[in-house]
């Protein structure tokens, strides 16, 4: 993975609540056994008419020009449903680094966060600051403060992250490349236990 220690850009809003992994990626895409080509049927039940890919639905936000960004603004609860890891797969190889919300399911958070997508769980009343956005809006993401700020408004959030993941995140490590990183100290301690 690649450090990532701040994120800055507009965003996509996707005001609905309860968006569960089967909406994110529905079951019948799963059968790959790479993470690349997710990002294609991201949201496939809501962006095309009968999953046809050359009958778009206009009014669905991805299918919209005058939204694009880094970061996916979701309704509450983003991610229920089963424990797939493909939901983190496709937002990341659709290219959202991040996905806000005010309350993400436990394990979808944590897929996230091990594939490099940072979950921002913010209160309700900050993701009705940002819904109430132009489309031109820019966020700003500071991994390493914890902050979460609209740029145009300069209001501000913090959230929370886990130290180990946040750690991982601003290093581009995943678990290996962690362990790699203390490698020495492990070996120190190993040498006291002889």
């Amino acid at each position: 993975m690649k450090p990532l220690k701040e994120i800055e850009s507009r965003f996509v809003p996707l005001p609905i609540e309860n968006i569960d992994t089967d909406q994110i990626i529905p079951a019948r895409f799963l059968k790959a056994t790479t993470r690349d080509g997710f990002g294609k049927n991201l949201f496939r039940d809501w962006r095309y008419v009968q999953d046809d890919e050359q009958q778009p639905v206009a009014s669905f936000v991805l299918n919209q020009p005058r939204y694009s960004g880094e970061i996916l603004v979701a309704g509450k609860n983003f991610g229920c449903g089963s424990s797939r890891e493909h939901a983190a797969w496709a937002l990341k190889d659709y290219g959202f680094k991040a996905v806000v919300c005010s309350f993400f399911a436990d394990i979808f958070k944590n897929n996230a966060l091990n594939n490099g997508v940072i979950p921002v769980r913010v209160s309700d009343a900050f993701l009705a600051k940002i819904f109430a956005q132009d489309a031109e809006a820019v966020i700003q993401i500071n991994i390493e403060q914890q902050t979460i700020t609209i740029l145009l408004t300069g209001e501000q959030e913090t959230f929370d992250i886990n130290p180990y993941k946040k750690t991982c995140l601003l290093n581009g490590y995943d678990d290996i490349d962690y362990l790699i990183s203390i490698k020495d100290s492990i070996e120190k301690y190993e040498a006291t236990r002889k």
